[in-house]
């Protein structure tokens, strides 16, 4: 009877996996099949707009739900997101811009159009709501997939423009990495980076943020992005006979590579490039195995000079990049009590009218 138990167990175990992957498989064809319909329905009222006008959509939508009580996904606003969801994909240079992503050397590749039956609804709203090209629109797509972005989290990406940041850092990537790591490193980098959790109250130094930053790890290392492993703050490396405290040591999972990230509240200066080097041969020497690619070393700083800091970079033989970071900052009390408030401002205003 114990035997027959176990045997069932097992079976039973089997079964249940075997309809969750059903479950999985009905549910990404459901969403298919009704990103299909909007897009249709899209198409239906973009084109009978020109014949009946700009009410179609408001009667349309008093129609479709007295015949379909029940169902979702037909009010005034989600039909005029249909027609929006068809027409962002069908203008002209999209389409031309749809031809350059689906190169002979790409050829392989999904059209957004077709990315997009694969995320849900809501996700669609708010990429082709919110993108200014079909380049942004299927960065995000991707970036959802790849990543299993939430709705939340797309919102925050979208937001803080992560397609116009991903990528942009100043590096000298393409000099000390071979290729494709050099494009991978680069993809990895931000600029400027979005610390938007961390709220500071001046004055404040280096350590405080990243106190804050480990605090917080789940926020940055979102903003990171995927890929990145938490090793420690202030990592000890004992080079001949001098303790050396790194500020935050990574391992990124896919570059296959530590990734040393130093904190400067302050502008960008030359010196920080040649300390950063110094601690990348520390990491390389001591840390890294042989199965390691060479470490990284991004340096995140309050501003910088594009050209000094290219400039800085280029006789540098360890790979880094320099990005920005930004985070609110709020006034101290003390201070905050000696200014005005916007009342008191409006009424001096109120006395020069």
């Amino acid at each position: 009877m114990e035997i027959m138990q176990l045997e069932y167990k097992n079976w039973l175990s089997d079964l249940k996996s075997r309809i969750r992957s059903v479950q999985a498989k009905a549910a990404v064809a459901a969403n298919t099949a009704l990103i299909a319909f909007y897009w249709e329905l899209g198409k239906m009222i973009a084109e009978k707009e020109h014949t009946w006008g700009d009410k179609l959509i408001e009667q349309l939508a008093k129609d479709l739900k007295e015949e379909f009580p029940d169902m979702k996904g037909f009010s005034r606003s989600n039909l005029s997101y249909a027609k929006q969801f068809y027409k962002f994909y069908q203008t002209p240079i999209v389409q031309q811009a749809v031809g350059q992503l689906q190169s002979p050397e790409n050829q392989f590749i999904e059209s957004p159009q077709q990315l997009a039956t694969k995320i849900p609804w809501g996700h669609n709203i708010l990429i082709f709501s919110k993108s200014k090209d079909i380049q942004e629109a299927h960065f995000y797509i991707r970036g959802t997939l790849e990543n299993g972005w939430s709705r939340d989290i797309l919102a925050l990406q979208l937001k803080s423009q992560l397609y116009a940041r991903q990528g942009k850092a100043i590096s000298n990537f393409r000099e000390t990495l071979p290729d494709p790591l050099s494009d991978l490193a680069q993809q990895t980098l931000k600029d400027p980076y979005i610390f938007d959790f961390l709220t500071m109250t001046k004055p404040y130094h280096e350590k405080d943020i990243e106190r804050q930053l480990v605090t917080h790890i789940t926020k940055f290392l979102l903003e990171l992005g995927k890929g990145f492993a938490f090793v420690g703050q202030q990592y000890h490396l004992l080079v001949g006979e001098t303790d050396y405290y790194i500020d935050l040591l990574f391992y990124h999972i896919k570059l296959k590579c530590y990734v040393v990230i130093e904190l400067k509240n302050t502008k960008f200066i030359p010196e920080y490039a040649g300390k950063l080097n110094f601690y990348l041969s520390a990491v390389d020497s001591l840390v890294k195995s042989e199965a390691d690619q060479p470490t990284i070393g991004i340096l995140l700083c309050r501003d910088k000079n594009n050209f000094e800091t290219e400039f800085a970079l280029r006789d540098i033989n360890k790979p880094m990049g320099v990005s920005e970071f930004q985070l609110t900052e709020i006034l101290p009390d003390e201070l905050k009590s000696s200014l005005p408030s916007i009342e008191e401002i409006e009424n001096e205003l109120k006395k020069l009218t």
